[in-house]
């Protein structure tokens, strides 16, 4: 429900810290994932957020933060298991909580809007 930092990876993997750091800028330049490189931590492992976001996901007995919508439909699809999803809109700040069963969603017909296409997410990818 949390990343690695770089320092349990090195111990994870027997290898240095640096070698850990080198490798997950690595992983970062190739969009594997997304750090904060102040603090050289993961801030996104799509479709899991590293920090705390309006879109959590209860599955498997545990709670997992998402970036985005979209990502919140994908972590029930990356575990292959049902979830419960609580969300709040950008917007309005209202809440809402779907149920996705079986790879569907149950409970609503509600849309995602994103406001740049996905060939921009990158330009700014924590506001996408």
């Amino acid at each position: 429900t949390r990343p690695p930092s770089v320092d349990e990876t090195a111990i994870h993997f027997g290898i240095s810290t640096e070698e850990a750091s080198n490798l997950y800028k690595e992983l970062h330049n190739r969009h594997a994932i997304f750090l904060d490189l102040d603090e050289m931590a993961i801030r996104m492992a799509n479709p899991f957020s590293g920090i705390p976001t309006d879109f959590k996901v209860h599955a498997n007995g545990k709670t997992y933060f998402a970036n985005c919508a979209w990502d919140m439909l994908g972590i029930p699809a990356a575990l292959h298991c049902d979830a419960i999803i609580d969300a709040v809109f950008t917007e309005s700040n209202e809440t809402v909580q779907l149920e996705v069963k079986d790879g569907k969603v149950t409970n609503s017909d509600l849309l995602v809007h994103f406001p740049l296409p996905f060939t921009r997410w990158y330009d700014d990818l924590v506001f996408t």
